[in-house]
């Protein structure tokens, strides 16, 4: 030491006690924490065996196999009291995947819908904009659902007095009654020819993007996807000979018959789940505009530009940017808000899934499969959306 207080050149440094290292101790602490997630787990495990023993319930998933012996008001495959539990297991996910995607579709055309509404210059379409996310993201979700589950769709007329839109479609107690479409050999041709016009219209778009940057020449690109898009599914319906009939609903004195009935409880959930999630979703819209330099839209307008063309062209893909990572949680939001749908009755995978821990006491088993779907629809919508997000993001030179 040269100066009695720092080491000279050569010396060797003083040492640092063992607990006050930082790694030593960073290690320990980690030690310990895993320790006690380990014993936690063995106890909980534990208890659980010998609860299981005492009540003589075997572990496992064999129970899938066993008759389920009950009705479900809402399936999408064929379904019968006599198959198994893990057939009724497998409709109320089918269900539960209905409802997510219906409803997320909607909320997203409502809640843009409402964003760009409350940014109007219309005095009148900004203030019912503002009133509507005010009120309804204010409401208990549940709340909504029992809303227009008894107050609106239980005071509909019995079904020999339905309210008729154009002899088509008929609302009453029992649900919404619509055109059953009937498919015959070759129909499948025509989902075929949908998927192919989708697939046929990206690609339009993304010459013709290609096309206008090196030319500068604009096309028609609206008009031209949707005119594939449903122009090659009609082809394919004509030159099958037209496999796709509709069977329609007859009103007689005392009941309907034909038809493809929506049940009550699907249509109050779904109007409910996007009601609600629709105000979030126009809330961070409205956000993600208002966060676009105010000079992008002038440029627009300095060009000749419409206001919907700037909106559109301009506006919009910029917004994305701040949109796409809350809207992404609104989605899983919206896909795990579904369970509610247990307190009307819905026969979703958690209400299905009850009735089947209630007749076998796997309690264990049946949360399990409810936290591994649920996990796996949030990872998969994130996954997607995280593509999207890389897709439309600005890339850097």
């Amino acid at each position: 030491m040269t100066d009695g207080t720092l080491p000279a050149r050569g010396d060797v440094a003083p040492k640092v006690a063992f607990f006050n290292d930082p790694k030593v101790r960073s290690l320990i602490f980690q030690a310990l924490a895993l320790a006690l997630l380990i014993f936690v787990i063995y106890t909980a495990i534990s208890n659980a065996v010998t609860n299981l023993t005492n009540q003589r319930i075997a572990a496992g998933f064999g129970f899938l196999d066993q008759t389920a012996g009950f009705g479900i008001s809402q399936t999408l495959i064929p379904w019968a009291e006599s198959m198994s539990y893990g057939r009724a297991f497998v409709i109320g996910l089918l269900n539960t995947l209905l409802v997510a995607v219906v409803g997320i579709f909607l909320a997203t055309i409502l809640g843009f819908a409402v964003g760009v509404a409350r940014l109007s210059p219309n005095w009148v379409i900004s203030k019912i904009a503002y009133w509507y996310v005010e009120i309804i993201r204010n409401l208990p979700l549940l709340f909504q659902i029992l809303f227009w589950y008894l107050a609106v769709l239980a005071a509909m007329p019995a079904p020999r007095n339905s309210y008729s839109l154009f002899g088509l479609f008929f609302a009453n107690q029992r649900g919404i009654t619509a055109p059953r479409p009937v498919f015959e050999a070759g129909a499948v041709w025509i989902g075929v020819a949908l998927v192919l016009g989708i697939v046929a219209a990206f690609v339009v778009r993304s010459w013709a993007y290609k096309r206008q940057a090196e030319t500068g020449e604009q096309f028609p690109v609206v008009p031209a996807m949707w005119g594939i898009i449903i122009g090659l599914p009609i082809l394919a319906y004509l030159a099958t000979g037209m496999p796709i009939s509709f069977n329609y609903a007859e009103q007689g004195r005392f009941n309907l018959t034909g038809g493809m009935t929506i049940i009550p409880e699907f249509v109050a959930l779904v109007i409910a789940l996007v009601a609600y999630t629709a105000a979030f979703i126009g809330e961070i819209v409205r956000a993600g505009i208002q966060a676009v330099s105010h000079g992008q839209t002038e440029a627009g307008r300095s060009l000749g530009l419409a206001e919907g063309r700037i909106l559109n062209l301009i506006v919009i893909p910029q917004a994305l940017r701040v949109i796409i990572p809350p809207l992404t949680s609104q989605y899983l939001n919206l896909a795990k808000n579904s369970s509610l749908a247990v307190g009307i009755g819905y026969p979703d995978m958690v209400s299905v899934g009850g009735t089947i821990l209630n007749q076998t006491g796997q309690a264990i088993e049946i949360i399990a499969m409810w936290m591994g779907c649920y996990l796996t629809i949030s990872i998969v919508t994130s996954i997607f959306m995280n593509w999207y997000n890389e897709r439309i993001a600005l890339v850097e030179r």
